[in-house]
């Protein structure tokens, strides 16, 4: 039985990449198709124009092939856009069409081409279509939650994270990088919050976040924020510093190494006590002085121990002290006791901070 022909696309495989092709024109040829299609619509626009009422197809309508130009085409084969539906609408006026077209058709037309042309021309800076860029955007959202993502631990570790952006967005300037260190025997994570809140410190976050996944387990524990405000230092970000937790643990033995930038506290929970204790190492934030210098402190986990990160949109509110804040979080981690702590990040993050707007981040690391 001879092989079937798995050369030649199908009728629906060639109709994707036509359409493929005008949604994110990036090839000459695909920009010439897109410019085709518009061309083509608003013909289609002006003959339905023509032949129907003014009720059935308003003038107005014409903006259509324009807002999609503005998606899709370079300025320049947008200009030829804009060019071909003000003749649409010069034409009405001359009486080809079946009305007249009132003052107020041109000037909507003028400003939704204004705006379509700025569209275009950002986009022409970026170098991508409009698909393209929404792409990298999607890939660099995943990365960025990826990193997050807390690697495999002994059966006695277990550890929850929990992340909401400011306003709704998909990513925002609180982020965790996290990894094994010491052929596994280790972890070590930073829990980082860049100034600024949702989509505005989301792009710095994304930057920043791989410059740190670079760093983490590359370098020494006590060199890894010292290395880190360096790299900010050399960026020049008029509002580009950070606060950060550097934590290292080792899996075998409990024993963690905690420094800070600038960062709201962690709390250790102490399972022979039953009681939350603040750990507070001292610390500069990072991007601001050359010569910062980072606190630390050096503790052990013990089997029943919790440990708990946080960010400050967790804590902070306008003109409500942060010490208030922290002791929220407190009363809400003690009611954590009697349950155990599985589900704890989630819970902490409703009780503390439910509707708060700005970025929030827990993690929440515990042995059993």
């Amino acid at each position: 039985m001879g092989q079937p022909d798995v050369g030649t696309p199908g009728p629906i495989a060639r109709a994707r990449r036509w359409l493929r092709m005008i949604a994110a024109p990036e090839s000459a040829l695909g920009k010439r198709v897109a410019l085709l299609a518009l061309l083509l619509l608003t013909g289609l626009c002006l003959v339905l124009d023509i032949t129907l009422s003014a009720a059935t197809f308003p003038a107005l309508t014409l903006v259509v092939p324009i807002v999609f130009g503005g998606l899709l085409l370079e300025p320049r084969p947008l200009v030829v856009e804009f060019a071909a539906v003000l003749g649409v609408l010069i034409a009405e006026n001359l009486g080809v069409g079946h009305s007249q077209v009132h003052l107020g058709a041109y000037v909507v037309v003028v400003i939704v081409a204004g705006i379509a042309f700025q569209q275009s021309l950002d986009r022409q800076r970026l170098g991508l279509s409009l698909g393209r860029g929404e792409q990298m955007l999607f890939e660099l959202r995943d990365r960025l939650r990826s990193q997050g993502e807390l690697p495999p631990m002994p059966a006695t570790w277990h550890a929850e994270v929990e992340q909401h952006s400011a306003g709704g967005a998909s990513f925002g300037g609180d982020f965790l990088v996290a990894t094994l260190a010491d052929g596994g025997r280790s972890m070590e994570l930073v829990l980082v919050d860049v100034s600024g809140k949702g989509v505005d410190a989301g792009t710095r976050a994304l930057m920043l976040s791989g410059a740190l996944g670079g760093l983490l387990g590359a370098v020494p524990p006590p060199r890894f924020l010292p290395s880190a405000n360096e790299y900010l230092l050399r960026q020049g970000w008029g509002e580009g510093f950070a606060t950060a937790l550097h934590l290292t643990v080792e899996l075998t033995t409990g024993r963690y190494r905690l420094s800070t930038a600038g960062h709201p506290p962690a709390v250790h929970y102490v399972g022979g006590t039953g009681k939350w204790q603040v750990v507070e190492p001292q610390g500069t934030v990072l991007g601001l002085l050359p010569d910062a210098e980072f606190g630390f402190v050096e503790g052990e986990l013990r089997p029943y121990d919790a440990l708990l990160l946080y960010t400050d949109g967790l804590v902070e509110v306008p003109g409500r002290d942060l010490a208030v804040g922290i002791d929220k979080l407190l009363g809400a981690a003690e009611r954590l006791i009697p349950r155990g702590f599985d589900g704890g990040a989630q819970r902490l993050m409703q009780e503390a901070a439910p509707n708060a707007s700005d970025d929030r981040a827990i993690v929440l690391l515990w042995r059993t």
